[in-house]
């Protein structure tokens, strides 16, 4: 029998959408470096390895994230423990608002996620690195 989604994808990411804050590429762009933002890069290691990230960024697969989270789990990371304010960012906004969704349910906070993702980044001439 087959199955019956009964919430699709683009009811998910209009919900996160909705109650996450997007930051804007522009924006973006003028604090990738400030001390007080910590960028959270989702994506697969074999992306980034293709493309790139964000200077100073963090990189958290997507599937460790609410475990790198939790300060109770074994997996958590310690920066997720620190007085800043979170930029979540994928390939192209899809998994970072989602992403930022959970993260800001879980009690994380302030927590928004880039607009267009690290595509839109690149497009608009934001800087990148090779993963380190």
């Amino acid at each position: 029998m087959p199955q019956t989604i009964t919430k699709g994808i683009k009811v998910l990411l209009d919900e996160a959408n909705a109650e996450v804050t997007t930051l804007p590429v522009a924006e973006a762009k003028t604090l990738y470096d400030n001390d007080t933002y910590q960028f959270i890069d989702l994506r697969d290691i074999r992306e980034i390895q293709r493309t790139g990230m964000i200077p100073g960024a963090f990189s958290c697969p997507r599937g460790m994230l609410e475990f790198w989270i939790d300060p109770e789990s074994p997996y958590h990371k310690e920066v997720f423990n620190q007085d800043k304010t979170y930029v979540f960012y994928c390939a192209s906004a899809w998994r970072s608002a989602l992403s930022a969704k959970q993260a800001q349910d879980m009690g994380l906070g302030p927590v928004m996620h880039l607009e267009g993702g690290f595509s839109k980044w690149t497009a608009e001439g934001g800087p990148s690195v090779e993963r380190t």
